[in-house]
């Protein structure tokens, strides 16, 4: 079940990023920083109610908003679980009137398979707001930087 993350949800969620921030996958995120954003995240709960997966919307600006920290517990992948986080920031993005979605991943044929499209030209597609998160927590930018951006048009 998907639904929006609640304070009792930040630590199960910091650790299932932490598995994928290790691997170098995506960004760790410290507590306060999940504690600040949580209206920003949704997560999905297995038939035992545990936290298995979560996903983030991040608005940058008024017609722009960022999936992010999307991470599905590894016994649990395959499963549909993350296309429909993905679909749910999809449709929150869509109800607050955001007209473009876009994403940093590695992810690229599972976020095209949801109607994204690859971005050529990153570094002057987005604004430097976009950039300056990725300049100040991901030890790969600008030099490493291994992932693509896509975006999607929902307006």
């Amino acid at each position: 079940m998907v639904r929006k993350a609640r304070i009792t949800d930040v630590k199960e969620i910091q650790n299932i990023l932490r598995t994928y921030a290790q691997d170098g996958k995506l960004l760790a995120r410290p507590l306060g920083e999940l504690y600040t954003y949580l209206r920003d995240t949704f997560v999905f709960e297995d038939h035992t109610g545990r936290v298995v997966a979560c996903c983030s919307l991040h608005i940058f600006w008024e017609d722009l908003a960022e999936i992010r920290s999307l991470a599905v517990k590894k016994p649990n992948q395959k499963k549909g679980i993350a296309r429909k986080l993905v679909e749910a920031c999809i449709s929150e993005a869509s109800d607050l009137g955001i007209a473009k979605l876009f994403t940093l991943t590695s992810e690229v044929e599972f976020f095209k398979r949801l109607g994204f499209s690859l971005v050529e030209d990153k570094d002057k597609f987005f604004p430097q707001k976009v950039w300056q998160e990725c300049a100040s927590k991901c030890t790969k930018y600008p030099d490493h930087c291994d992932e693509s951006a896509l975006v999607l048009d929902i307006a």
